[in-house]
């Protein structure tokens, strides 16, 4: 006999829900077919909350017993918390390779040899840059994140806010191959400064925080990973100096 879930999620003109997507998903996958009830106004949800005594929707019903919303359901199914729980280096780690790959890619354009100290220093630039975009998003709130362990940072507030667009303009500089002068010192600043700040707050304080790396949002802690944010610009300022 087939496997038959109900799900009961909102689908209205302004709002659809995405658990209840990855709901209906997750259901598919484990091969459940699946009686989809749509909830298409605010009311028909409160009706249907208020029936079943719960506070969200979507709701999953197998064999007749409530299973529960979209946690309840990867639980059901062994599948373990959800992505988004706990810290995690994943976006640091996407940035890196993506930077990497286009290093690659321009370094193949240019038909140019894949490993070089030009792939390393395009490979640095384009991770500057996109880490930097990641702060610009919400400069708020990469400040907030930003200041409580950052040394310079702390004293002048407003080297928080001119932060991620000195990185962005060293990381576009060195793509560019504008000069040294103008470029390596601002790289060798920032990346110094951020070093020892980082170095200070997780391995001298031993203090436990979230990195603003890929902004102030995110749930990567504060530590080798992101402290490598900063040994890269180093590195690249350095190697623009000697080469």
């Amino acid at each position: 006999m087939a496997k038959v879930a109900q799900l009961y999620r909102m689908v209205t003109n302004e709002h659809i829900c995405p658990f209840g997507l990855r709901s209906k998903d997750l259901l598919e996958r484990e091969g459940f077919h699946i009686e989809d009830h749509k909830l298409t106004s605010r009311e028909e949800t409160d009706k249907f909350k208020q029936k079943h005594d719960v506070k969200t929707t979507p709701q999953t019903f197998i064999d007749g017993q409530r299973i529960g919303g979209y946690d309840d359901l990867q639980a059901y199914f062994g599948k373990g918390d959800t992505p988004q729980s706990g810290t995690t280096y994943t976006p640091v780690l996407v940035i890196f390779a993506v930077a990497l790959l286009l290093a690659f890619a321009v370094q193949s354009l240019l038909m140019t040899h894949f490993f070089s100290v030009r792939t390393l220093m395009l490979f640095i630039a384009f991770s500057m840059t996109l880490l930097a975009v990641q702060k610009l998003r919400d400069l708020f709130s990469f400040t907030n994140s930003f200041i409580t362990y950052d040394l310079l940072a702390m004293k002048h507030l407003r080297y928080a806010y001119l932060y991620p667009f000195l990185e962005a303009f060293a990381g576009i500089g060195m793509i560019a191959m504008l000069p040294v002068w103008l470029i390596a010192p601002i790289s060798l600043f920032i990346g110094s400064v951020g070093a020892v700040s980082v170095y200070k707050a997780v391995y001298v304080d031993k203090r436990e925080l979230k990195c603003a790396c890929v902004g102030g949002d995110s749930n990567v802690p504060l530590g080798f990973v992101s402290l490598s944010e900063n040994l890269f610009m180093i590195f690249g300022a350095l190697l623009m100096i000697l080469l």
